[in-house]
């Protein structure tokens, strides 16, 4: 069969249907301009896993923009939907934004919390740098999904009802994506990437340990920031923290958070060498900070007998379940994924939520926020502003949608360490929210590589849990063959995607790149705080490293720190 040339005169001869076909005739040898992709569907055997295809809904011509140095040249924007085989499953809806300029790879972005909606593909990495373009703007086709279904704001784990669904955000989605995606980047430009990268954070972060994997050969790397692995046991853990907040007189307001911060940074910020308001050596601070017995400006944090409450203490209530927060939960029943416990959070220098504006509204809601977990679990406001703790909400959905059915069901009255009933649906989900596979030599040995990092004050999902599956990875693969393809760092200071003590930004991509393309392992990383002290610098250290003062020269600068072991680990 000829190749069909596409001219003017064909365009207006062609119908959709057959310029669809003549499409999918040919990819190879011919390349399609953007206006030609509406309407182009994308075949069932394209896709690696079932469904009924995709569609091409929309094919914008995008005009060059941005601002230096994140510009941006022309690119065609595709709005797409892959069909589901059951026929009331919803649909996934994908973006995938394909540059003029086209530097021949491609980068998958993963989603957040339950999804359910489509990620900014034309904008940064998780914790991306400031001072580069973004992957579109470096010439990368990008795309990403919504990962099966469309966010409802008042109950975004509802979609679990439906087993295709589930399955879709478990991580199917993520096969279909990106095989849809590759489909399309092979008809625009006549040729399929030559590298393709995945980056995410937090349930992005759980994808991309998935891809790597389920499927180690469809990525050359992958970049996991702060990422929810162990998901289910993750939920069982903001169970147990949920119901210790919801106990009487358990929940600490914003003011007394505040100073649970202050008295952390007061006794452990100066053991890196320096009092930078960043506690650099957080395995340390867990080991000798006690809020019962810790002051603030000289006064015991605890209140006076422990019950009076003030905004600068603590009552024993609000210590006790600050202490669950600290700790580990650990299951007296078998999951069939294998997890055995999920561990404590860094509680003690963790910015939990104190009183402030603007991006501090972020890190609250995703701290404790507002209010107290009760039944009904409170929804939060306008914005950020008033509602239950994110992780208590998202039990509550897990509870109701996931597990029980049962969208009346009340979650503080079940026990995730004694779930009775729900112990052989729990385990069942396990296996799909629990992406903890440690041997990735097929990943490896088809030259993979992983870049995983955490900040020591994430108070969403715990760098400990990181910290543990990077041990077990080196324990089942070995350190050697670990350090080929994987490496692990550490960012003190950094929360849950966002932080007002330091916000971090590092160019993982180029290091990724750098490791993939030109056989250059990681050196000398180094991150920026683009908020808490915008600019300053540190050592990105590898795990179990943390950055230490050298004693002398400017605080800000990265070159003033050295990065030393832990000779203590948290357990």
């Amino acid at each position: 069969m000829s190749p069909v040339r596409f001219n003017p005169l064909s365009r207006c001869l062609l119908s959709l249907t057959a310029l669809s076909s003549a499409l999918l005739a040919s990819p190879a040898t011919q390349a399609a301009g953007c206006a030609e992709l509406l309407g182009v569907q994308v075949p069932e055997q394209a896709i690696g896993l079932p469904s009924r295809g995709a569609l091409v809904l929309s094919a914008t011509p995008m005009a060059a923009g941005g601002r230096a140095p994140q510009t941006f040249g022309a690119y065609c924007d595709l709005a797409i939907e892959i069909r589901p085989v059951d026929p009331v499953a919803p649909a996934i809806r994908m973006r995938l934004v394909l540059p003029e300029r086209w530097n021949r790879k491609a980068m998958m972005y993963g989603g957040g919390g339950y999804n359910g909606s489509v990620p900014d593909v034309a904008g940064n990495l998780p914790a991306g740098p400031l001072d580069r373009p973004t992957p579109l703007g470096r010439g990368y086709a990008v795309f990403a999904s919504d990962s099966g279904h469309v966010a409802d704001p008042l109950s975004p784990g509802a979609f679990a009802w439906n087993g295709e669904a589930l399955a879709n955000y478990a991580h199917d989605a993520l096969k279909k994506t990106r095989d849809a995606a590759l489909h399309l980047i092979e008809l625009r430009y006549g040729s399929r990437p030559e590298r393709s990268y995945f980056a995410g954070g937090s349930t992005g972060g759980r994808e991309a340990l998935a891809v790597v994997q389920q499927w180690p050969k469809d990525f050359n790397g992958a970049i996991a920031l702060y990422p929810a692995y162990n998901a289910l046991a993750l939920n069982l853990q903001f169970g147990r923290i949920t119901r210790a907040l919801a106990a009487p007189g358990a929940f600490p307001s914003l003011e007394q958070r505040a100073a649970l911060f202050e008295a952390a940074l007061q006794a452990c910020d100066g053991l890196d060498g320096i009092r930078d308001r960043v506690i650099s050596h957080q395995v340390s601070c867990n080991a000798r900070f006690d809020p019962a017995s810790a002051t603030l400006d000289g006064q015991p944090l605890r209140c006076p007998g422990g019950t009076d409450s003030s905004p600068r203490c603590l009552t024993d209530a609000q210590i006790q379940a600050l202490r669950v927060f600290n700790t580990p939960i650990r299951f007296d029943f078998p999951l069939a994924s294998g997890e055995t416990h999920y561990p404590g959070f860094n509680a003690w220098g963790s910015d939990l939520g104190r009183p402030g504006e603007g991006l501090q509204l972020l890190v609250n809601r995703l701290g404790l926020n507002t209010l107290q977990p009760s039944y009904p679990m409170p929804v939060h406001g306008t914005g950020f502003v008033d509602g239950a703790p994110y992780h208590a909400g998202f039990w509550d959905e897990w509870v109701r949608h996931f597990v029980t059915r049962n969208p009346t069901f009340d979650s503080l009255g079940f026990d995730p360490q004694a779930p009775g009933p729900w112990l052989p649906r729990i385990s069942e989900l396990s296996l799909r929210q629990d992406v903890n596979q440690t041997d990735l030599t097929e990943f490896a040995e088809h030259g993979g590589k992983l870049l995983i990092a955490h900040g020591t004050a994430d108070q969403l999902v715990s760098s400990r849990a990181s910290a543990e599956y990077y041990e077990r990875i080196q324990r089942d693969m070995g350190p050697g063959k670990t350090r080929h393809f994987l490496r692990y760092y550490e960012i003190p200071g950094y929360g849950h995607a966002a932080s007002t003590v330091f916000n971090a930004s590092w160019d993982s991509l180029s290091t990724l790149e750098d490791w993939v393309e030109r056989g250059r392992a990681p050196r000398k990383q180094i991150v920026v705080d683009s908020v808490g002290v915008p600019g300053r610098t540190r050592p990105l250290c590898e795990y179990p490293g943390w950055p230490k003062y050298r004693g002398k020269g400017n605080v800000n600068t990265a070159s003033s720190f050295v990065c030393v072991r832990s000779r203590q680990r948290d357990r």
